[in-house]
C-alpha cells in the first residue's frame, strides 16, 4: 500500500516536487497525514521496508567547514571516519541552523535535491539493492518514490560504504 499522489503540497514540498519536474523524473511528492521524520516512522507510514527509506544526513568538515550530504539506507548508522575518509578529513554532523542554512530545509524533511547550496553526495551501498526507496520531499511529512539510479542522477553522488 503506497501512498497515493497530491494535488495540494505545502510550500517546501511543491519546492521539491518542482525540482523533481526540472530535472524530468517521473516522481510525485506526497504529503502523509503520520510523520516521516525518522526512517522508522517513513517505512511505516509508507508500508515498506526500513532499508528503503533515504535518510539525508548533512556533514560538515571540521577542518575545511565544507559541507557534505549523505544519502543513508533508513537502518544504518553512518560511520563518521567513514566518510572522513572520503572527503579527506574528519566530519562532524551539522547543526540544525547549518542544516537550513545549506539547504533550505529543516532537520527532518531534507530531500536529497532542491537545496539552496547544492551539496558533494555520498548514497549509501546499500540502497542500490533496492528497486524502488522513498526520500523526504521537504517536511516531515513529505516524500516521494524513486529508484537508487534516480538518487545517483539527481545528486550526481558517489555510492560509496558508509557503515564501517
Amino acid at each position: 500500500m503506497y501512498p497515493m499522489k497530491n494535488d495540494h503540497l505545502s510550500a517546501s514540498a511543491q519546492k521539491v516536487q518542482a525540482s523533481l519536474t526540472a530535472l524530468g523524473l517521473d516522481c510525485h511528492v506526497v504529503e502523509l497525514p503520520g510523520s516521516t521524520r525518522t526512517a522508522e516512522e517513513a517505512a511505516q507510514a509508507i508500508g515498506c521496508a526500513a532499508g528503503q527509506i533515504v535518510k539525508s544526513l548533512v556533514l560538515v568538515g571540521k577542518k575545511s567547514k565544507r559541507t557534505f550530504l549523505v544519502l543513508a539506507s533508513g537502518p544504518n548508522r553512518v560511520d563518521l571516519a567513514a566518510i572522513g575518509v572520503h572527503v579527506g578529513e574528519k566530519v562532524k554532523m551539522a547543526s540544525a541552523e547549518r542544516v537550513r542554512q545549506q539547504t533550505g530545509f529543516a532537520v527532518g524533511g531534507v530531500p536529497p535535491l532542491g537545496h539552496a547550496n547544492p551539496l558533494p553526495a555520498y548514497i549509501d551501498r546499500c540502497l542500490i539493492g533496492y528497486a524502488e526507496i522513498w526520500a523526504a520531499a521537504g517536511t516531515p511529512h513529505a516524500v516521494f518514490r524513486l529508484t537508487p539510479a534516480d538518487l545517483v542522477r539527481m545528486t550526481n553522488g558517489e555510492v560509496i560504504d558508509i557503515v564501517g
